[in-house]
């Protein structure tokens, strides 16, 4: 009886320890969601470096799974949205990570970016910025 006290009273603990790590770090798997028709868009998958900078990778589309980035420039232009990195350079600063860069595969446009873990970990705040002008997403973390 007492093995199992202890048993559960630890696997408690290592569910509490693992929803504080997923609270102060972006790494992990998120759900984007369409601006306009509150659709799930993609999967990104973010890792973190042990500096802190943030990179993320689109894994999975859901509303257009051949699209192409026909907008891009560069070496992303007419690659498959599938697979491309979209953000890059996000530097943690106190509670944030700012000072990056996020792709926007629809207009081929980038944009100086920055995150923010909200709800306790279970979302993103992802900003997109040009200028005084800014767009805001919000991504719901996937398990």
């Amino acid at each position: 009886m007492i093995r199992i006290a202890k048993a559960a009273c630890l696997a408690t603990a290592l569910g509490l320890v693992s929803q504080l790590a997923l609270a102060g770090s972006a790494a992990g798997l998120w759900k984007t969601i369409d601006d306009e028709t509150k659709q799930a868009k993609a999967l990104v998958q973010i890792n973190e470096a042990p500096n802190g900078e943030l990179t993320g990778k689109v894994i999975k589309l859901y509303l257009h799974p051949d699209a192409v980035c026909d907008k891009c420039d560069g070496a992303n232009k007419g690659k498959s949205v599938n697979g491309m990195q979209i953000l890059w350079g996000l530097k943690k600063s106190g509670e944030e990570w700012s000072d990056g860069q996020i792709l926007d595969p629809k207009s081929g446009k980038i944009y100086t970016s920055g995150a923010k873990l909200m709800d306790d970990g279970k979302k993103l705040r992802v900003r997109g910025y040009i200028g005084p002008f800014f767009r805001t997403q919000v991504w719901e973390r996937q398990q």
